[in-house]
């Protein structure tokens, strides 16, 4: 689905809510009648703004930009070159753009440095092993790490099988549950096997198929828990590892991450605004994130969300609108980390 296609069934569905919130239900709550009203009468403004996104200048237009913009930058991660270039030039685009009150505002940034990384099963075959290390995770010694393996369902049997843990790389093969649930393997993974004296972490990556993909994403050291290296696996090398491990297989891995986590450093998030004609000191927000992980463009993750929020003002401001209240997009910077 395109950009445009998204915003405008926003504005569709917010009139059809409004429509039937006018309309008598049982155990409903009801909007006061001039609301109703009020909201009706911006009919024409909404329908201006269908047209222009589906049949006028707007028509892909947010999908053009994000195609420039990720083929230009590449990946933004924060506290890097490339996130900071784009960055400027989102500024130039803004201002090209009549927006108003464009600026970047200052913002102290985590530094991390991926680096080289990688893994390989040693016994009981040579076969190398796909990984993505996890942000922030803390690296291993330069001459990598070598030890045993041991896979895990759960937290649970982790604390069952606590007293196999030291010295050991936990392999995490957690069943897919949905992204909110299943993803406290990758946050908090490293640190639940380190307090039993793990040397290192590799977590399936948390998605719900997979196409031998490895899934990078934000981690958290535990407060006083000995920080270990950590990165995710893919699903079908998860699988093996616990076929191993069931069968009794000695797996033996070595592991080399040379991921740094620098001094944090500033950067800024970035601004702009279409000011409110009757109440320009009222916000309304709307936003995404510029920054991405080093491993990828960002298309989706946040490019996506940060595009149709800039789009809304491009659309306000090429159709003349004059909103009441004023209306800010901030691109933010650093939500991955």
């Amino acid at each position: 689905m395109s950009q445009e296609w998204s915003f405008v069934l926003l504005v569709s569905l917010a009139l059809t809510v409004c429509t039937s919130l006018a309309a008598p239900v049982e155990n409903s709550v009801q909007l006061d009648p001039k609301i109703v009203k009020e909201i009706r009468s911006y009919q024409d403004v909404a329908d201006k703004i269908i047209d222009y996104s589906l049949n006028g200048p707007g028509q892909n237009q947010s999908y053009d930009r994000l195609a420039v913009f990720t083929d230009t930058f590449g990946s933004r991660i924060a506290g890097s070159r490339n996130l900071e270039n784009a960055i400027d030039y989102m500024l130039q685009q803004l201002e090209k753009d009549g927006l108003d009150n464009v600026h970047g505002e200052v913002a102290n940034v985590t530094h991390w440095v991926r680096n080289t990384e990688f893994a390989r099963l040693i016994d009981p075959r040579d076969y190398e092993i796909a990984i993505s290390g996890l942000g922030l995770s803390v690296g291993s010694p330069k001459d990598g790490i070598l030890a045993d393996a041991m896979v895990v369902k759960s937290f649970d049997e982790l604390d069952k099988r606590s007293a196999e843990v030291p010295g050991k790389i936990v392999i995490y093969n957690q069943d897919y549950v949905s992204y909110e649930v299943t993803v406290d393997y990758r946050v908090v993974g490293a640190s639940k096997a380190a307090a039993y004296g793990a040397v290192a972490t590799l977590i399936r990556s948390i998605a719900p198929f997979s196409i031998h993909s490895v899934h990078t994403g934000h981690q958290h050291y535990t407060p006083g828990v000995t920080q270990i290296p950590t990165a995710c696996i893919t699903e079908e090398d998860a699988e093996m590892f616990e076929r191993m491990d069931r069968r009794g297989t000695r797996m033996r891995i070595h592991l080399y991450m040379g991921a740094e986590n620098l001094n944090k450093t500033k950067s800024r998030n970035t601004v702009a605004e279409v000011s409110g004609s009757v109440h320009p000191e009222q916000v309304v927000l709307v936003s995404g994130h510029l920054d991405s992980w080093d491993v990828g463009q960002g298309a989706m993750d946040d490019g996506g969300g940060a595009f149709i929020s800039w789009q809304a003002l491009t659309i306000v401001k090429r159709l003349g609108l004059k909103p009441k209240r004023t209306l800010r997009l901030v691109m933010w910077s650093d939500e991955e980390a």
